[in-house]
């Protein structure tokens, strides 16, 4: 007769084995995404819906501005400024950048606070096509293990496709293209450096900015963005 420590371990085990068959068909329902993603693009990401949700009970009517555009159909401007201003490693790391990690970690003790995250370009596209702005450990390692996948089955030049697709850039906004007619009233492959450079300048706070789209912060921003995009270095 099976005593009840017995009992309880073996529950326990069941309990242990079914979270850990639960996680690996997580981790496999990411690899097939990715697959699809590497050749389709992306409806509703997790970060749009989360978004969504939360505009849509202040707005009810609310609607998301998302339009997929082809890498050809980008001002490389963007594509330079965003690199700059988010990821100046983006072509050389192999999607960690530790010494911009180490710098903002610096940052952050320094300021008591934080005030700086040092995620590269591809740490961003793993969030924003599958996770939440939810603050965790949990949260990190995953982004840390499908940032990994990202590196591995994507190129650079579609990692960076991606990434300009999806981001936020504002309520409900989402994308270059999005982004480009909201602000400017033109497609994103018209968008000059300077419109470019304050897209870029934006993205750290898109939600903020859409409101205050001429602060004198964004401005300074601005003009660190375009004295650095001519040695942004693009994917090929």
């Amino acid at each position: 007769m099976a005593t009840l420590p017995g009992l309880i371990g073996r529950a326990a085990l069941a309990v242990l084995l079914g979270a850990l068959v639960m996680l690996v068909a997580l981790q496999l329902y990411f690899v097939a995404m990715i697959a699809i993603y590497s050749q389709f693009a992306p409806g509703r990401t997790s970060f749009m819906a989360h978004r969504m949700g939360e505009l849509r009970a202040k707005q009810p009517n609310a609607r998301l501005r998302y339009q997929w555009v082809p890498d050809a159909h980008i001002s490389p401007h963007l594509k330079r400024a965003l690199i700059a201003a988010e990821d100046a490693k983006f072509v050389d790391h192999e999607g960690f950048d530790w010494e911009g990690i180490q710098l903002a970690i610096e940052k952050n003790r320094k300021r008591g606070r934080t005030v700086a995250g040092g995620s590269t370009i591809t740490q961003q596209l793993a969030k924003n096509l599958f996770l939440t702005p939810e603050r965790s450990y949990g949260r990190k390692a995953q982004e840390a293990v499908i940032t990994l996948m990202l590196e591995t089955m994507l190129s650079k030049k579609r990692i960076l496709e991606l990434y300009l697709n999806v981001i936020e850039w504002g309520e409900g906004i989402f994308g270059a293209e999005a982004a480009a007619r909201r602000y400017y009233g033109i497609p994103a492959a018209q968008l000059s450096a300077p419109q470019a450079a304050r897209l870029a300048a934006m993205a750290p706070n898109p939600r903020f900015y859409e409101r205050n789209f001429n602060a004198p912060g964004l401005n300074r921003k601005v003009g660190i963005i375009l004295a650095r995009m001519p040695s942004a270095e693009l994917p090929e």
